[in-house]
């Protein structure tokens, strides 16, 4: 009797409890399934509420090898077609498009999706407030080596209780982010025109503000009387598609309204234009120069990077050291360092083409991420402080000695100073490079030349006017003072590599590479003052620096480094969380930086780190930052979505910009708030 009591009391609880909480609210239709796919409709609410517009979802599964289609879904194939006529309380929907893809099947070009789509839906209520019914049925299409129409009638009910989110929010939030919207600055359409080749071909040009890396375009018309093929890429911000049939000729594009959907990787935009007629000029020609214009300029300004700066005390030197001397001397050694500067270039185009063929992912400025390098260049900055110091000279190359300068170190400090500017990308680098990168082998030496060029423009400046040098005061006793000067300044850089290589391999080495830097200059020191160091004392200490070095060769764990106020205001950057934070309607600040980026210190210490954006980023404002310090093919990835190569980079999203606004290489605080202003409102 006693048990009867209870189960009848436990009963009348959870009866009470349930009326309580009132009927449970169907958030998913359930699955409709065939042998090809399964569909079902989805909410991203848990109920109506007050809400004006609700927000569903059409999810397909696809199995393997399976796909069905975008709303225009190419040379064959249909788009999914919805049908609300059974719904109750539903005044209009509307179904959104995330960014396809374009694949084949039986040869022919499709577009549309695999494995898993969600369209969002819009719903919107007749009378907010009050319980929706939602039926829909839909008609889609799947196909692999053969087409099979499918149907799958839908239904789920939302009460008018409170709104709250449901478990599909995020998916269908998701999804909603990958719908192509308005282009953004640096990654929208410049121009869509028409051109003719010589073979009676057409086609349609398409031109973008920003370089593409992987680009595909998609065309529609309204009348649906022209179609158009895969796009081929022409330039680092141009693509060319041929127009493979037309109802009227192919010259009656011309002025006709197109709707252009873009991707390039995880970016998409979406623009309505209006065609227009072919330009005369040769394209290809007025691209390869304005290009080249752009890498010229990119060196240029490299001279006046902060990158460059340690390199500053070996320009000052090699100016000062002809004043009063002879003019076809300080010529010689000018030219001498320009043509360190361009072989060095060269070097590095011929790197990257040989990482490129052999599938390594290649950057600008990624020989910092090895301790090789790193550990190379702190005993190069050493070397060339102990020249200053008078310890030695630095002889020049025998192939560069043709140059005829009696200046030993004039080869060298040409690429000296090269290696020193890749860590930095500059205005017009990055457009540069990524053309260079994202080409064949002549883009990228051309290139790359053209960057040399514009980096050595200000000594070859002076090997034209020698007198600028040469009318200032002989070297004399105050020579001395400056070079000591000087060689600090040079290393200090080393105490700043010493701190990257700290970051990425440790103590140990660190601290190991220090003790043979000073040792070497105490050797020289010595030699100087006559006395010579005998050869098996030297094996002897090369012999115990060696196993202290080696590890070099081998990757390691980044040591932890001890976080400053600023740096709590950040999280760790994912693409997965990025994509999480937009679809959730925050405003996203990512910043991918390194240790061995001059420049990216230098944006911190002048935007990044100051009151106005650490105000930001402890109130509305999510900080994401990318460590790129250490290879990481995410990061790299990440860049390469945007065009990019080479860092500082950073980009602003929010509900207004959910494929992101890059920013400028040189941040100024204006820009940034400005842009964290449009992608939030």
């Amino acid at each position: 009797m006693a048990m009867s009591f209870i189960r009848i009391l436990v009963a009348s609880l959870m009866l009470a409890l349930t009326g309580i909480a009132g009927p449970a609210a169907a958030v998913d239709s359930g699955w409709v399934e065939n042998a090809e796919s399964k569909a079902r409709l989805v909410s991203a609410t848990t109920a109506a509420g007050e809400l004006g517009e609700l927000r569903f979802g059409l999810e397909i599964a696809l199995s393997p090898e399976w796909k069905t289609y975008w709303r225009s879904p190419g040379e064959g194939g249909l788009p999914p077609e919805l049908d609300w006529s059974g719904s109750e309380n539903v005044a209009f929907a509307e179904i959104g498009w995330p960014a396809p893809k374009r694949f084949q099947i039986l040869g022919i070009d499709s577009v549309g999706y695999e494995q898993h789509v969600i369209y969002p839906i819009t719903v919107v209520p007749a009378r907010p407030g009050e319980p929706v019914e939602a039926r829909v049925a839909v008609n889609y299409l799947t196909c692999k080596d053969i087409c099979v129409p499918q149907r799958a009638e839908l239904s789920l009910s939302l009460p008018g209780g409170p709104a709250t989110p449901s478990e599909h929010a995020f998916a269908i939030d998701q999804a909603r982010g990958q719908v192509p919207g308005p282009g953004v600055p640096g990654f929208e359409l410049a121009s869509a025109r028409i051109s003719e080749s010589g073979g009676g071909q057409w086609f349609l040009e398409l031109e973008t503000a920003s370089p593409l890396n992987e680009p595909d375009a998609f065309i529609e018309t309204a009348d649906r009387a022209f179609a158009f093929g895969r796009p081929e890429r022409l330039g680092p911000g141009k693509l060319r598609l041929p127009i493979l049939y037309a109802a009227p000729e192919p010259a009656a594009l011309e002025g006709r309204d197109v709707t252009v959907t873009l991707t390039d990787g995880s970016r998409a935009f979406e623009e309505n234009t209006a065609v227009a007629a072919p330009i005369v000029t040769s394209q290809d020609w007025v691209t390869w120069v304005t290009i080249l214009a752009t890498a010229f300029l990119g060196g240029l300004i490299l001279n006046l990077m902060p990158c460059v700066l340690p390199v500053l005390s070996i320009k000052l030197m090699g100016v000062m050291k002809h004043g009063g001397g002879e003019t076809a001397k300080a010529r010689a050694s000018f030219l001498g360092t320009a043509a360190g500067i361009v072989f060095s270039f060269a070097a590095l185009a011929a790197g990257a083409i040989a990482l490129k063929a052999s599938g390594v992912a290649v950057g600008w400025g990624i020989q910092f991420q090895e301790p090789v390098f790193i550990a190379f260049m702190v005993l190069v900055c050493m070397l060339f402080a102990a020249n200053l110091w008078g310890l030695f000279e630095i002889p020049l190359p025998a192939f560069a000695g043709k140059l005829g300068t009696g200046h030993g170190g004039s080869f060298a400090t040409g690429m000296f100073a090269t290696l020193l500017a890749t860590p930095c990308s500059a205005p017009f680098v990055g457009t540069a490079v990524a053309f260079a990168l994202a080409g064949g082998w002549q883009e990228t030496v051309a290139v790359f030349a053209a960057m040399g060029l514009g980096l050595a423009l200000p000594y070859l400046a002076v090997a034209a006017r020698p007198q600028l040098a040469t009318r200032l005061p002989r070297p004399g006793r105050w020579m001395i003072g400056l070079r000591a000067i000087l060689g600090l300044a040079l290393a200090a850089t080393a105490v700043w590599l010493l701190s990257v290589l700290l970051s990425l391999s440790g103590e140990v080495i660190t601290l190991a590479l220090a003790v043979l830097s000073v040792a070497l200059l105490l050797w020289l020191w010595l030699a100087q003052k006559g006395w010579r160091m005998p050869g098996a004392v030297v094996a002897i200490a090369i012999g115990l620096a060696l196993p202290a070095v080696l590890p070099l060769l081998v990757p390691g764990t980044a040591p932890s480094q001890a976080e400053t106020a600023a740096d709590r205001l950040w999280q760790p950057f994912s693409q997965d969380r990025l994509a999480t934070l937009v679809a959730n309607g925050q405003t996203v600040l990512v910043d991918v930086t390194a240790d061995w980026c001059i420049t990216c210190k230098a944006n911190k210490a002048a935007v990044l780190d100051r009151a106005a954006m650490r105000e930001r980023l402890a109130s509305d404002v999510v900080g994401l930052r990318a460590d790129w310090t250490r290879p990481d093919p995410a990061i790299q990835a990440y860049l390469a979505s945007f065009g990019r190569y080479g860092i500082p980079f950073n980009a602003v999203y929010g509900p207004n910009a959910a494929n992101g606004i890059p920013l400028s290489e040189l941040l100024t605080e204006s820009e940034v708030l400005a842009a964290l202003k449009r992608a939030s409102r």
